[in-house]
């Protein structure tokens, strides 16, 4: 903020020279000249009426920077950059909720949505109707079990009719990467029960398809293994050998811009189970097929040819729909199973902190492989709104059109999608799209709504909130539901409200939570030596986060060894395993990720220790493409290292264990040194 003017001493010279032209710089200043005489010395009130009646989203970002920062200037890092009117949050899900049921809720406490926010959010953490299981160990375990005795679907919940909905919803609106040019194509729901029912969607393969296998598979009451496009052959191996999966729907290869990228032989080589390969242009395949593999066009005959009379088929709530797949500290991947309850917390989640509605049109660039596929589906489909799926590659001027286009009303976002979309200016000319923290303007103001959570919980445990001020890359709540609790250093909780640093631990009663894992003790990694509160041993995250003096919780990475790196959850060790085999003449490796000076997602930095100390620039050049080469092909296409960087030795703790908390540590405070 140092480098910036209070609004005071901001000019009309000032303002032109952050790339507004001299008439509309002169009548910014004087719109901003009255707000001052408003508002006097009341800082959030002048920023809500700065942004309301002064900037615009065609407004050059170092404008909006300059208001921001001028008007928060003596404020303080909890700046809020949208705050909420009684009108917006009273009409909210949680607020016509509240305006209800507040009283009974709250009792005579209760003042109005806004002001009691946190009260109904500390009540909903404090209620939780559930019921104890007897586990194998003879102890009741820590988390329990919601909806006991109860049976369900989690997608003929996404198809069923109720009060507000009608078969003739549109509940999936979709377009191919390049006819940016034509109508977005819709499906009713009544198109996506049929669909679903006998699995006849297209006979060429985009992204619907992938919704009606996925639907289709739980209906049936199979369960889903998701994995990522993106993987190499043997971490598809790897994963489909945990699963145990019997059979892999896949694509023949998925074209993004100008690129072709093979789906289907990377199954080959991967060695798999039997699978179901669609096409991706008419009905010719790049190859030909394996024995016992069948096309697209065959599946759909036999699929037809059969009598199916119910789409879905109840289970028991604890029943499995889906396997992900999420990286732990051991280089194997952890197997965690989503139930039929795990959906209910993506809705519930969706419906408290999005506001999802009938009526509202969702996007959110990711794919079924990751947990947000799955949680774009039931966060949509179950509050009745419509999921919009973009065919294509997010990072261009045409899913930029797909937004406008398709009337997306929440698009969900990752940082390495928003630093390009800020890079390249992709949504000129269109509706704005929000491509940074402190870009809201690019939304006309609206609010951003920071969302965290994981693979393990279905869903989020911090998050923002329509009822309250959002500030800068912050989250305002504890998600619906849950207990946030940070350790100090003692291991001990912090008490509750109070401000500080330290290991995140959740409290275990959560919706929709894991409860298990194939390939791991559930118990040990999430509970075994995890401090008591309340009567209950608390969840492990192992994120790094603070509560601020102003009620706000921050992200600060991990607290084991597991970095995110694009928006991928990797560990240290996995990237490790492969560098150490890269070149004979490594000793070992540690693999940090170090966030860049401008802020934005991690970058992968290896740091080396040769056998042989001596080594030029050319050498760590040469062995950063090695480096590369080699995780790409064993683990993943979009992971790259940024730098190789040899130190003699590694930090290590008493019991031997790298310390690479601390290199990261070391490495962000040189980036600071080498900025000044």
């Amino acid at each position: 903020m140092a480098a910036y003017k209070k609004l005071e001493e901001v000019s009309t010279e000032d303002i032109s020279a952050a790339g507004v032209p001299p008439r509309e710089a002169a009548r910014v200043n004087g719109e901003l000249r009255r707000i001052l005489q408003e508002t006097q010395d009341d800082a959030e009130e002048t920023w809500r009426r700065v942004s309301s009646r002064v900037l615009r989203p065609e407004h050059p970002f170092p404008l909006h920077q300059m208001m921001f920062y001028g008007c928060y200037k003596d404020y303080g890092s909890d700046t809020p950059a949208w705050i909420p009117d009684p009108d917006t949050a009273f009409s909210t899900n949680i607020g016509r909720l509240l305006q209800r049921c507040g009283k009974e809720f709250l009792g005579p406490g209760y003042k109005d949505p806004i002001s009691s926010f946190l009260d109904f959010q500390r009540f909903s953490a404090s209620n939780p109707q559930c019921a104890h299981l007897y586990s194998k160990r003879r102890q009741f375990t820590p988390w329990g079990q919601w909806l006991p005795g109860a049976v369900l679907n989690a997608a003929g919940n996404c198809l069923n009719l109720n009060g507000k909905r009608r078969l003739d919803d549109v509940v999936i609106i979709w377009r191919d990467e390049g006819y940016d040019s034509s109508p977005v194509n819709h499906i009713t729901l009544n198109e996506l029960r049929t669909e679903v029912r006998i699995c006849c969607c297209d006979r060429h393969a985009n992204d619907f398809t992938a919704v009606v296998i996925y639907l289709a598979i739980v209906a049936a009451g199979y369960v889903v293994v998701s994995i990522a496009d993106s993987f190499a052959p043997i971490e598809i191996s790897t994963r489909v050998k945990i699963s145990n999966a019997k059979a892999i729907f896949t694509q023949d290869y998925i074209v993004r811009g100008d690129k072709n990228i093979p789906l289907y032989s990377r199954v080959v080589d991967a060695d798999s189970p039997s699978a179901i390969v669609v096409p991706t242009k008419g009905f010719s395949f790049s190859r030909k097929l394996r024995d016992g593999d069948i096309s697209w066009h065959d599946f759909l005959e036999r699929a037809k040819n059969s009598k199916i009379k119910n789409y879905a088929v109840d289970a028991p709530v604890e029943a499995f729909t889906n396997i992900l797949f999420s990286s732990g500290t051991t280089g194997e991947p952890k197997a965690i199973p989503w139930t039929h309850a795990t959906p209910l917390k993506a809705a519930a989640d969706a419906w408290s902190h999005m506001d999802i509605r009938k009526g509202d049109v969702v996007a959110w660039p990711t794919n079924l492989g990751w947990m947000m596929g799955p949680w774009l589906v039931y966060a949509t489909l179950i509050n009745g709104a419509s999921m919009a799926l973009y065919n294509g590659s997010p990072l261009g001027h045409g899913f930029a059109k797909f937004v406008q286009d398709a009337k997306v009303t929440m698009l969900g976002v990752v940082p390495s999608i928003v630093r390009t979309w800020k890079n390249t200016n992709c949504s000129a000319g269109l509706i704005g799209l929000p491509f940074v923290p402190l870009a809201y303007g690019r939304a006309h103001y609206k609010p951003v709504i920071e969302y965290c959570g994981g693979t393990e919980i279905g869903g989020a445990f911090v998050s923002g909130s329509l009822l309250q001020s959002q500030s800068l890359s912050s989250f305002s709540t504890p998600a619906m539901g849950c207990t946030l609790l940070i350790l100090g250093s003692d291991g001990n909780p912090l008490p509750q409200g109070a401000p500080g640093i330290g290991e995140l631990a959740l409290f275990p009663t959560m919706l929709g939570a894991s409860t298990t894992l194939l390939n791991a003790d559930h118990y040990n990694v999430y509970f075994r030596g995890m401090p008591v509160w309340n009567g209950k041993t608390l969840r492990r995250h192992g994120d790094e986060f603070e509560r601020t003096t102003s009620g706000y919780y921050r992200a600060h990475g991990r607290a084991d060894d597991t970095m995110n790196l694009g928006g991928i959850k990797v560990s240290s060790v996995e990237i490790e395993r492969i560098c150490n085999e890269v070149d004979g003449n490594v000793l070992e490796t540690a693999a940090i990720g170090v966030p860049p000076l401008g802020g934005g997602p991690e970058q992968l930095v290896v740091v080396v220790v040769f056998k042989e100390q001596k080594h030029s620039e050319e050498t760590l050049g040469h062995l950063k493409a090695a480096f590369n080469s080699s995780l790409q092909k064993k683990l993943n296409p979009l992971f790259r290292a940024s730098s190789v960087v040899a130190v003699p030795a590694l930090p290590r703790t008493a019991s031997n264990k790298v310390m690479r908390r601390l290199l990261k540590q070391q490495f962000v405070q040189r980036n600071q040194v080498a900025k000044l």
